[in-house]
């Protein structure tokens, strides 16, 4: 590498090149040497990248307002975390998200960064650090131990905004599909047996409520995000802080966000609790659990064509096969299936991870941090995808949902209070016996008419409470 291409910087290790054009430094390379680790690097995760930038200014913010900035400096560093939190500089944070030292390569990656590219709005050329320091400018009042969570908590806040929007949009597909099915008969199923009718769009609506019951949850987990502990630098007692330093940072981000951020009451107790990260990845596996399910029925529902349920046609969207000719598979619910198994799996690491706490630290935040951002993104793309390419695309068979109610057993259920519990009996033994459907007997049997049991098995009256004026003729 020639002299051009690199600037030498150094740390507490010794010196390092650092590409030229980088605005990272040496300690975001040492965090490049030593975790290579996974595919997830901070760049892709520009939400997070949005938290830190916004952590750094309500720091900024606080430490002019105490003097400990001078106006060229602080000014420069806003200007600098303004482009970080508009995505300019996104490709300058390669890190791995998944490191050691409980994030401090992730906060070095945005001080250096920050301060790189201050001094380049100053003037100035990166590594000029007698200038703008990443550490006694940037970091200033600071500690990984709470930059760093405040930025996972403010990235996290505005992934769930934007969670909820793509969260909505699934359950307005499943309630628009209620409206559309809420005329088809067929039969509910406990157990995987025949139960008593209902109607499609019941199906529909009941998947739709279960997701929509889950929002207070989510937003409940999500409202500790707001509560955070900047402040508290290395352990939480606020050593290298002023006094009033932590009330006027908090105020800062609150003012930056439009966000009501509140100071956690123990800042030494909060520096080693990530209880907000648990609840969280818990209430999006919630979610997973009750989306799962969802998809299960709809791989139930649309099983066939000839040999399956096929009460409803999910939308065909490639060739099931390699080797069988016209094999359809049911994908799109398959794949936010394994969504939802990722999600779970997630939320277990987010849980060891949280118990991991020792003393006044908890060393694996970036694991939990990752798992929380990555399951929020894979939802929200697995939701797009299940209601773009299957949900809106759903059709009723309506005839062999209809057929199916009355060659059941389940509907001499919904015939007992009319026909008594005797004729009920009788119908329900010769149909197990000779495999015939209830319809046809009550018809044979002279029991009821054609209009009579039709007005009995109308969507409108089987699915709900009713009082019928039909007397059975014996």
């Amino acid at each position: 590498m020639s002299q051009e291409n690199f600037r030498i910087e150094s740390d507490l290790l010794g010196e390092k090149q650092i590409p030229a054009d980088a605005l990272y430094g040496v300690q975001t390379l040492r965090g490049l040497e030593n975790f290579k680790i996974s595919h997830f690097h901070l760049n892709e995760y520009p939400r997070y990248i949005q938290g830190l930038a916004i952590t750094k200014m309500g720091a900024a913010m606080a430490n002019k307002e105490l003097g400990l900035l001078t106006d060229e400096v602080y000014d420069a560093i806003m200007k600098a975390c303004e482009e970080v939190r508009d995505g300019k500089l996104d490709k300058h944070f390669p890190v791995d998200m998944i490191q050691g030292g409980a994030g401090t390569t992730t906060n070095m990656n945005a001080n250096e960064v920050i301060a790189n590219r201050a001094l380049q709005i100053m003037g100035h050329e990166p590594g000029e650090h007698k200038i703008v320091s990443p550490n006694d400018d940037v970091n200033r009042s600071q500690s990984t131990n709470d930059a760093y969570p405040t930025a996972a908590h403010i990235g996290l806040y505005l992934t769930h905004l934007e969670f909820k929007k793509h969260f909505n949009a699934l359950i307005a597909s499943l309630r628009a599909k209620e409206s559309e099915f809420s005329d088809v008969l067929k039969m509910g199923r406990t157990q995987l047996e025949d139960a008593v009718p209902m109607t499609l769009g019941q199906t529909f609506g009941g998947f739709a409520s279960i997701l929509q019951d889950e929002i207070k949850n989510l937003d409940a987990a999500a409202e500790e995000f707001l509560t955070v502990n900047m402040g508290a630098t290395a352990i939480g007692t606020g050593i290298c802080s002023e006094p009033g330093y932590a009330e006027k940072c908090v105020a800062s981000l609150s003012k930056i966000t439009g966000f009501e951020f509140k100071l956690s009451s123990d800042l030494v107790g909060a520096t080693s609790d990530t209880s907000c990260l648990v609840g969280y990845s818990s209430a999006l596996r919630r979610i997973a659990v009750k989306v799962g399910k969802i998809c299960n029925d709809l791989r139930l529902l649309g099983s066939g064509p000839r040999c399956g349920l096929l009460e409803l046609n999910l939308p065909a969207k490639q060739p099931g096969s390699s080797i069988m000719p016209g094999k359809v598979n049911p994908v799109i619910p398959e794949v936010m299936n394994q969504i939802c198994y990722k999600v779970m799996g997630n939320d277990v690491c987010v849980a060891m991870s949280g118990e991991a706490a020792q003393m006044e630290l908890n060393a694996m935040e970036p694991v939990m941090v990752q798992c929380c951002f990555e399951s929020a993104e894979l939802m929200m793309n697995g939701f797009d995808t299940l209601v773009a390419n299957c949900i809106d695309g759903i059709t009723a068979n309506r005839e062999k949902c209809l057929d199916y109610v009355k060659n059941s057993i389940g509907i001499v259920t919904a015939l007992n209070p009319i026909i008594g519990y005797k004729n009920s009996t009788k119908i329900a033994k010769e149909a197990l016996e000779t495999g015939r459907g209830v319809y046809e007997l009550v018809l044979e049997h002279g029991i009821l008419t054609k209009d009579e049991l039709d007005v009995i098995l109308a969507p409108e009256n089987m699915t709900k409470p009713v009082k019928l004026d039909i007397k059975p003729r014996r």
